[in-house]
């Protein structure tokens, strides 16, 4: 791991006070990243699909954007981890960003020569910025007092609710722009992406600054080694990870992904099917995105304040709620189909901020960026796999059936945190 000046560790060690400051300064940092970040992960939403359906000809397939750009966050979220743990989440986030903005670009270039292989392998880099804009959540945690960790997340994640919100209303427009420089329609919204990515990694290279993770280890250690220095002892080692902590947040996750990418990526399908326009579909994503993100502010107080395992349960419940009314939405209603991808969105919240903070209690500072990378990569994977067989479930039976099936998956999370409620129970 790279090292912070001794000097600047020790400013920050005696002083409360100006560490809190830092804390305040990077948050704000992660959320103007987060907010372009927000605007990139869009494109991929609202028309990965309709471009794979446009390109492909077939409605099977459409599903393979979702999990192309999920597969390829999976594997952003394990170097990210890694770059993180070694060099700080300046260096970590900055690169997946980068990475995003290029994929984004290459979708472009492929929708243009109507290349399905090269949409295929930019749909891929394009997923490490949705993997940066999960593991951004972090950044905020890393100098944040444990009882306010929900709550920093929550911080971080709602800022990317003004891009994810604004991107898919953007998508007409920025098909008229498409349309404009020769491009498919669209094709329009990755070129948003692109810029998003891009400023978003420039954002943090600069002024994410001192790195928060190597910050917080430094002076975990230089206190570690002071309390040793008082009492005449070598210094405290590291808490252990907590394992069954760390696997109750990961199953949450992973549940809450599955059953959300699932439901989500179809729905635009669904829509352009029984005649809906793109801004139609862009304005149902909209309002999904706006509640995956913007509920987080009192998400994160709930999660502080009442408990990660009541949220966990809470994330399950609506869910379920989510999957009934997409499954009972008559095609034709809006209103309908907006309560669903509502209902999926806030689920997903409560699911994603009960399960990072169950992760951050449960992993130490030298430990925690390696390992919250390896989880996100299982969140990416499983995410993946929900958005390939949604369009081959879609196709063999129907949507009502997937939003169904979605809903009746996530409360498969209820029994794992009750398990882990008796473990702990019984541990102590």
């Amino acid at each position: 791991m790279q090292q912070i000046p001794e000097r600047l560790v020790q400013s920050y060690s005696v002083s409360p006070k100006r560490r809190h400051a830092l804390y305040r300064r990077t948050l704000a940092v992660v959320i103007v990243s987060q907010i372009f970040g927000g605007a990139g992960l869009a494109a991929g939403v609202t028309v990965g699909a309709l471009l794979a359906q446009q390109m492909l000809g077939t409605a099977g397939l459409a599903g393979m954007p979702a999990a192309l750009f999920t597969l390829g966050s999976a594997g952003a979220a394990f170097l990210v981890g890694r770059i993180s743990q070694r060099r700080g989440r300046r260096a970590g986030l900055t690169s997946g960003f980068i990475a995003g903005g290029i994929g984004a670009g290459g979708v472009v270039l492929a929708a243009a020569a109507d290349n399905v292989i090269l949409l295929f392998i930019a749909l891929l880099v394009y997923g490490a910025g949705t993997a940066t804009n999960l593991q951004a959540r972090y950044a905020g945690t890393d100098l944040a007092a444990p009882q306010r960790r929900a709550t920093a997340v929550s911080l971080a994640m709602v800022s990317t609710t003004l891009g994810a919100v604004a991107g898919p209303n953007l998508v007409t427009p920025m098909g008229a722009v498409a349309t404009a420089l020769g491009i498919p329609p669209l094709a329009g919204p990755f070129l948003l992406a692109a810029a998003a990515y891009t400023i978003a990694g420039l954002v943090l290279f600069f002024w994410l600054r001192p790195d928060p993770l190597l910050l917080a280890s430094a002076i975990s250690a230089r206190e570690s080694a002071d309390t040793a220095a008082v009492f005449d002892a070598p210094p405290a080692p590291e808490p252990p990870r907590n394992d069954r902590g760390v696997t109750v947040g990961t199953t949450v996750m992973v549940l809450t992904q599955v059953a959300m990418v699932a439901i989500m990526t179809m729905t635009p399908v669904q829509m352009q099917a029984h005649g809906h326009g793109l801004t139609e579909v862009g304005a149902v994503i909209g309002i999904h995105i706006g509640f995956m993100y913007l509920p987080s502010l009192v998400t994160g107080v709930l999660v502080d304040r009442i408990g990660r395992v009541p949220m966990a349960v809470a994330a399950g419940v609506t869910l379920l709620a989510a999957g009934i009314v997409a499954a009972a939405a008559p095609a034709e209603s809006m209103t309908q189909l907006m309560i669903a991808l509502a209902l999926l969105g806030l689920g997903w919240n409560f699911g994603l901020i009960s399960g990072t903070a169950l992760i951050v209690d449960a992993t130490p500072l030298e430990t925690r960026a390696r390992t919250q990378g390896s989880i996100d990569v299982l969140i990416a994977l499983a995410g993946a796999a929900g958005g390939a067989l949604s369009g081959t479930v879609v196709a063999g039976t129907s949507y009502a059936a997937l939003a169904l099936a979605g809903g009746i998956l996530s409360l498969l999370l209820i029994p794992v945190v009750i398990w882990s409620q008796r473990t702990a129970h019984t541990v102590v």
